[in-house]
């Protein structure tokens, strides 16, 4: 309740989650609705910018001002075609004979928030959604695909970028960040396994071990994944918990595993979260309430260009649930 609206961006979840464990409403669009343009880059093949914003309405408000084609940006030069008015989109019946696929998660965090989840199925219902129980292991982890994409397009990517930047910056490509990174005392408390390992591929994206990844990974996400499951089910949406509420915050320097772990397929129970991230598909994370005191999410998600149709489904949940709650200091200041 400090601001009107923000920008956020996500590679994969840092618009969604972020929004999740502050109790306010974030969407990430389909890749390159919105331009990249200016955005310090992870990936073009998952970054998106999208707003986080205290209500539904609002984030329509604000995807209706950023989304569209720039001509400075390659990946959404056809954006036009997939605009939609999206607060016109708004509708508070917009649940009533819709088919909504249920995501139960599994991981760390569920058992508690399992009884916010079940209470916002049961809004979903009384606006008339159709709910359909999903497979807990209806999703396939994405990590090991999504590890390889993310570490060479992040060398690509980033180098482009600072290329690009006025000839003042003197850190210029990965090997410069990483190298600054290591003697700068503030800098130095944090790991830089990821920077080292994307320093460290070759090739860039025509590199063969990268191209069958993203190929593999937009398989797994799309066509077999979220694509497949509305298909499959006869589904128009699918939903699960945003995430577990905010953990505590580790002294810098903490060792920890990150968002893409080296390991076997499953190494993480997979999430809707991650798995649109690789398809590159929109998917939008409304308040359902508090755990202990701290806010969670829900989280509606299908394929791509599908916006308007979220926007309409999460503003029906959220006109029905009023799950939001204001932080204590916003409401005292009333």
């Amino acid at each position: 309740s400090f601001a009107a609206a923000t920008i956020g961006t996500e590679t994969a979840g840092s618009i969604v989650g972020p929004s999740s464990v502050n109790g306010v409403v974030g969407m990430k669009p389909t890749i390159a609705l919105v331009s990249r343009r200016g955005i310090v880059p992870i990936s073009l093949n998952q970054d998106s910018s999208g707003p986080m914003t205290r209500s539904v309405r609002d984030a329509a408000m604000i995807l209706d001002a950023i989304a569209g084609t720039d001509p400075e940006e390659p990946w959404a030069s056809d954006a036009d075609e997939y605009v939609a008015d999206y607060v016109a989109a708004l509708d508070p019946d917009a649940l009533r004979g819709t088919r909504v696929g249920v995501l139960r998660t599994t991981g760390p965090g569920a058992d508690e928030v399992d009884p916010l989840f079940d209470a916002a199925l049961d809004v979903l219902s009384a606006e008339g959604a159709e709910l359909v129980e999903l497979p807990t292991d209806a999703l396939v982890d994405p990590r090991p695909e999504m590890r390889i994409i993310l570490l060479h397009d992040f060398k690509v990517d980033l180098n482009a970028y600072l290329a690009a930047t006025p000839s003042t910056v003197p850190v210029r490509t990965l090997a410069d960040l990483i190298e600054f990174s290591r003697t700068d005392p503030r800098e130095s408390l944090h790991t830089m396994d990821y920077w080292e390992d994307a320093q460290a591929t070759e090739n860039g994206r025509s590199d063969p071990t990268y191209q069958a990844a993203l190929e593999n990974g937009r398989r797994l996400t799309g066509d077999d994944g979220i694509d497949r499951l509305l298909e499959e089910y006869d589904v128009d949406v699918l939903v699960s918990p945003t995430g577990s509420p905010a953990s505590a915050i580790e002294p810098d320097g903490t060792p920890r595993a990150g968002p893409i772990p080296e390991g076997p397929r499953g190494t993480r129970p997979p999430g809707l979260t991650v798995v649109a991230a690789v398809a590159g598909y929109p998917l939008i994370s409304v308040p359902m309430g508090l755990v202990d005191g701290l806010p969670v999410g829900i989280t509606f998600a299908s394929t791509a260009w599908t916006e308007a149709q979220l926007l309409g489904l999460a503003y029906d949940y959220e006109q029905a649930s009023q799950a939001r709650v204001p932080p204590e200091r916003a409401l005292a200041s009333r």
